[in-house]
């Protein structure tokens, strides 16, 4: 298995990368090659420091960077020899099996889109956040960004789609999904919600609960909770300035780490055909560590062909 590795996209790069890659050859992972695709004068001297086995990774270089505030369109056109543009092209080509990134978010959106497009089939792809739980384990939410205004159809597609992830990624065998909604009675909500509920609720590959409200987010009650990319991003928000605020305060508590984003790593693109990994901007090397593994599981679970099988059923 090959996985490449943007070296210089997030604020940290390429010091944390390099880091985050010395973490996870060190924790023993086996039949993972990394590709690292970055500035070879710039990795060198990190790479010697490290003293990492050079059977495992190989360096391919690119002369350029796309800043995390640049027009991701026009980025990716202009920087042709840039980490991200040649990340996707190694993936697109089959020379690395998965592509991880915490640079410009826009550009891995564009370059997902434009290079290795959807899975046949699906309307919209997706990004999702781990839902840290009082109690144990994680939940998931979907969609958290990057599909603003949806259709009932689109959140259904979200909601296999977070499933499938659920049960081959998170390990829970039959996962529950709830509709996010503000009140728990059938016929509650917006247009929206009231249009999605009876498709959610006749599918057949879904385990669907009924609707799930705020305070039900970071309980037990539904393993994927399904909502439009609005919604999403304002709940993803509002859980990273929980885990800021415990920070500043100092508050030592087991349950707020979770919500430490260094612990996620990253985030797929569901729904497309290769795996790509998005990661946050100020991802250091824990994080690295964590988006590799990530990108390891999900290929190695086949996660890509179980979509595709799904919506042949």
């Amino acid at each position: 298995m090959r996985i490449g590795l943007d070296m210089m996209g997030g604020d940290f790069a390429p010091l944390e990368a390099v880091k985050g890659v010395k973490v996870f050859l060190e924790s023993g992972a086996t039949d993972v090659h990394l590709v690292l695709i970055g500035d070879e004068a710039a990795l060198a001297p990190l790479l010697a420091e490290a003293q990492l086995d050079q059977s495992k990774y190989s360096v391919v270089h690119s002369s350029q960077v796309i800043g995390m505030d640049e027009h991701p369109t026009k980025a990716l056109k202009e920087k042709p020899q840039s980490s991200i543009s040649i990340g996707f092209y190694l993936l697109q080509n089959g020379k690395i099996d998965a592509f991880i990134s915490a640079g410009n978010t826009g550009a891995m959106m564009v370059g997902t889109f434009y290079t290795i497009k959807a899975i046949e089939g699906i309307q919209r792809p997706t990004i999702s956040t781990l839902v840290p739980r009082d109690g144990s384990g994680y939940g998931l939410l979907l969609d958290v960004g990057i599909n603003a205004d949806c259709k009932p159809e689109n959140l259904v597609q979200f909601a296999v789609l977070g499933s499938l992830y659920s049960k081959h990624i998170l390990n829970n065998p039959n996962p529950t999904v709830g509709l996010l909604n503000i009140g728990e009675e059938e016929g509650k909500g917006n247009l929206l919600a009231q249009a999605t509920y009876p498709l959610l609720k006749e599918h057949p590959q879904l385990n669907f609960i009924g609707n799930v409200e705020g305070r039900d987010i970071f309980t037990n009650k539904a393993d994927v909770i399904v909502c439009e990319g609005f919604t999403g991003n304002v709940v993803l928000k509002m859980a990273e300035s929980i885990h800021d605020m415990a920070v500043r305060r100092h508050i030592d508590d087991e349950y707020m780490h979770k919500f430490d984003h260094e612990t996620f790593g990253g985030t797929p693109v569901l729904g497309v055909n290769k795996p790509v990994i998005i990661g946050h901007g100020i991802a250091k090397a824990v994080a690295f560590k964590n988006m590799i593994s990530l990108a390891q599981k999900v290929h190695e679970s086949k996660l890509v062909d179980k979509i595709r099988e799904s919506l042949v059923k």
